[in-house]
């Protein structure tokens, strides 16, 4: 419940983002934001509890419901799952219906490095606790999502040759 909780709290936000201006937004988004933000929770909780050890209860009493292993089993199903759902939302047919082209699936592989390199940060150099620093300081990650951003953009607003 800790993590889903936040999680959901990312959902709703990104629901009523959508609302707010008006947009439609596909239920596989809302998947995705779903499994990264439960993703990025159960990573954070990781963090903590390996980085404080026996202190962890202390800082957070919800640590004491988890331990690495527990968490290393969630993280795995959760990462899992985000690369299934994000590649089924850029092959949906809503998707393509939308954007006119099935060549989203091109930023899947982007999707699968960024998960890869964010799983490698926390496992193998201690992070993890702090997700936002990671997004503006990893320099393979920043440009993990430069390449997926030109991708999107080429597949999207590129010439009609590659629709």
């Amino acid at each position: 419940l800790d993590a889903m909780s936040i999680a959901v709290g990312f959902v709703i936000r990104a629901a009523a983002g959508a609302e707010a201006i008006h947009v439609p937004i596909s239920p596989w988004l809302l998947l995705c934001a779903l499994l990264l933000a439960l993703f990025l929770a159960l990573t954070k909780r990781r963090h903590e509890l390996t980085l404080l050890e026996n202190g962890a209860v202390n800082h957070r009493p919800i640590l004491a419901e988890y331990n690495t292993y527990l968490l290393d089993q969630m993280i795995g199903v959760v990462t899992a799952s985000t690369l299934v759902c994000y590649s089924l939302y850029t092959l949906w047919p809503g998707t393509v219906a939308k954007f006119g082209t099935h060549n989203l699936a091109f930023t899947i592989p982007f999707v699968l490095f960024g998960i890869f390199r964010y799983l490698y940060l926390v496992h193998q150099k201690g992070e993890g606790g702090k997700p936002e620093r990671i997004l503006v300081s990893d320099i393979p990650f920043i440009i993990n999502m430069l390449l997926w951003l030109l991708v999107a953009v080429v597949v999207l607003y590129g010439p009609e040759s590659l629709r």
